[in-house]
């Protein structure tokens, strides 16, 4: 719903939890409310695939509970990796997903469309049945490899007191050729899921539930692991721009954290830990007597990791996102931490070289109006700017990147800055920050920014 000067967003009001912890409390569970639960997945996924719309994420996390009542209607969440296509279209739209439900299309980076999501719940259908996925290994590579192979089998005795008719349709949805598998208007006509007071089982899968118990434990303990693991790089890894700052206490303490709730899992369960520390890293002033060249203006980026790229070795629940998007993600930060170090250090000459001719932006100092061109931010390197002596320094709070394309970006962030007044005394100020970036021959340039809050006076940019 629009109206002129405003957007309402209407969300249904979930509140019942996630579907499987709704399964483990329940006394009874059979092969049939397996069957009752797919038939509601596959119901959403089938009205989004007929609007164009592909989840790429169909996972249990993302499968929640209208309300605490029973029998409430299974809703399908989490649309951020979502994508719109026409038709059957089938295209690169980007290495996204989670690794234990990437069908195998994806993983060999082919062209893909609507029937990812169908992969995706026929993994979810092999947990519903007996509380485990259809593919595992700790090494994510070997997983991948199972994925694209399709290595996957009923094993007893778990599989024995499942109907042929359930495991056909797993089969229907796990067929590696995405043009031959189920479609979602197909598997709902499936017998095992419109004629299933008569097809499915009614026993109760007591063993399922124990397994989904365990399933559900683990990926719960992993997420918070991951947590604390961000946690920790958050306050003891950082990109060194300036001279290395110390923190005591804090990296040991959770990495002690760590190491107790990794020991509460089995071998199948451990975490490893990331690599890539520039995505969550805290660059902080050098403290103390330093050299005069440390107090030269500096920027401290400060961010969670980039635009909710969620990615780790762990093969179980954490979502991933394309290694090309994420390395033009890390080039957009880079870039505007250079054109705010540009500003910081009153260099007009690099600003420019960063920012197209025909910049225009929305900032304080233009008193609402839409300032075009160079002249205007000019004025305030030539008269203030490049006068300034006094120690600057920025900070660069949880940036979030969305890239338009190939050659265009958008970048969000939360910008603080430190300096000293004609008093001598320490001040900050805040703003809050977009700039949308293009690139033209292998370069970015800054194309447009917003930025609200008060004037940043002695430091607009």
């Amino acid at each position: 719903i629009s109206e002129e000067g405003f957007h309402y967003l209407i969300f249904d009001l979930v509140t019942g939890g996630e579907l499987f912890e709704d399964i483990v409390a329940r006394e009874y569970y059979s092969e049939a409310d397996a069957s009752h639960c797919i038939q509601q997945i596959l119901e959403a996924v089938l009205h989004c695939h007929q609007i164009g719309v592909v989840h790429r994420d169909l996972k249990p996390e993302n499968l929640l509970l209208a309300s605490k009542c029973k029998n409430a209607a299974v809703k399908l969440a989490d649309f951020g990796l979502a994508i719109e296509v026409q038709g059957e279209q089938q295209a690169w739209f980007g290495f996204a997903g989670t690794p234990g439900y990437l069908s195998p299309e994806v993983l060999r980076k082919e062209a893909y469309g609507k029937p990812v999501d169908i992969w995706a719940c026929g993994v979810i259908l092999y947990i519903l049945l007996v509380g485990y996925p259809p593919f595992w290994d700790e090494d994510q590579h070997k997983l991948y490899q199972q994925i694209k192979a399709g290595a996957y089998d009923f094993p007893s005795p778990e599989w024995d007191t499942v109907t042929p008719e359930a495991k056909n349709l797993i089969n229907q949805m796990l067929t590696i050729n995405p043009a031959k598998r189920i479609t979602a208007q197909e598997a709902l006509k499936h017998p095992w899921v419109c004629q299933r007071s008569t097809v499915a089982s009614m026993m109760h899968r007591q063993e399922t539930v124990e397994c989904l118990k365990k399933f559900n434990a683990r990926r719960k303990l992993k997420g918070a692991i991951l947590t604390t693991m961000l946690v920790s790089r958050n306050f003891s890894v950082g990109r060194q721009t300036t001279a290395p700052a110390s923190v005591s206490g804090v990296g040991g303490t959770t990495a002690g954290i760590v190491e107790q709730a990794k020991s509460l899992l089995n071998k199948k369960a451990d975490v490893k830990p990331q690599t890539n520390s520039t995505r969550n890293s805290i660059v902080t002033s050098p403290k103390g007597n330093v050299p005069s060249a440390a107090l030269e203006p500096q920027t401290t980026v400060i961010h969670n990791p980039v635009d909710g790229i969620k990615e780790s070795s762990d093969s179980s629940n954490t979502t991933i996102e394309d290694e090309d998007v994420k390395a033009h993600k890390q080039e957009i930060i880079k870039i505007t931490e250079q054109l705010i170090e540009a500003v910081n250090n009153g260099d007009f000459e690099a600003y420019a070289k960063i920012c197209d001719p025909g910049l225009t932006s929305f900032e304080p100092e233009g008193l609402g109006n839409l300032v075009e061109g160079m002249d205007f931010h000019r004025f305030y390197f030539d008269n203030l700017l490049s006068k300034n002596s006094k120690p600057i320094h920025t900070t660069i709070l949880n940036p979030h990147v969305h890239m338009i394309g190939d050659d265009a970006a958008c970048i969000a962030y939360i910008r603080l800055t430190q300096f000293v007044d004609n008093q001598g005394r320490p001040c900050s100020s805040q703003s809050e920050e977009t700039r949308v970036w293009h690139r033209r021959d292998s370069r970015w340039q800054n194309v447009h920014f917003h930025c609200s809050g008060a004037p940043a006076a002695p430091l607009q940019g």
